[in-house]
């Protein structure tokens, strides 16, 4: 099911933005759609970084045969070498006990997580190891539905913004910023639209 604020942000977006507004008329039936519990949307995050989607594929199905349920209390119990196993370099393994070992001693609050602003969730995320701005950004976004997150340094959100408001031509990051001023409050909506221009199967996180 699509956020609630779904229809009434791109029926905004595609009246203020003439470019969303063709985007968004020629993807219909498709919509940003949550993405289950959070440590296993955090673990899914990490495994995937830097690698290609076939392979992170391949490797997560590995590391649910061994947490079935994706819990942190199953990640904590393995030990590093079965984490590596499955094809975890020693750097990811580590920073999913990281993480795991976050939501056991309650470092994180996520029971206060949809209470919090952006940035003071960003804040605290960044705190586990492996999960920088952007990760904390992919999850505001798939995991909370937050409805005005621009992540900037994202790079298909650079080519998407280039590709369509620029000609194709490298810009700044400032002049980025300054052509998605006009798309708040719905930012993450105009993102996600942005990146189905790319590529018109949406990625999970």
């Amino acid at each position: 099911m699509a956020a609630a604020y779904w229809i009434r942000a791109k029926r905004a977006l595609a009246r203020g933005d003439p470019v969303l507004g063709r985007i968004i008329r020629s993807h219909p039936r498709i919509a940003l759609e949550p993405r289950g519990e959070a440590f296993h949307t955090l673990a899914r995050a990490i495994v995937s970084q830097q690698i290609s989607v076939k392979a992170a594929a391949s490797i997560w199905a590995r590391v649910c045969a061994l947490a079935p349920r994706m819990h942190p209390e199953e990640i904590a119990g393995t030990r590093h070498a079965r984490l590596r196993a499955c094809g975890l370099s020693q750097r990811k393994a580590e920073y999913l006990a990281d993480l795991a070992g976050h939501f056991l001693d309650g470092k994180l609050h996520l029971h206060e997580w949809q209470r919090m602003d952006d940035e003071a969730v960003i804040a605290e995320l960044v705190q586990v190891r492996g999960i920088g701005r952007w990760t904390a950004e992919m999850f505001l976004m798939f995991n909370l539905l937050r409805p005005d997150v621009l992540p900037l340094a994202d790079l298909g959100l650079q080519r998407a913004i280039r590709v369509h408001y620029f000609k194709g031509r490298k810009v700044s990051l400032r002049s980025m910023r300054r052509v998605s001023q006009a798309w708040a409050p719905w930012r993450s909506v105009a993102t996600w639209y942005l990146w189905r221009s790319l590529d018109p199967i949406p990625v999970e996180y």
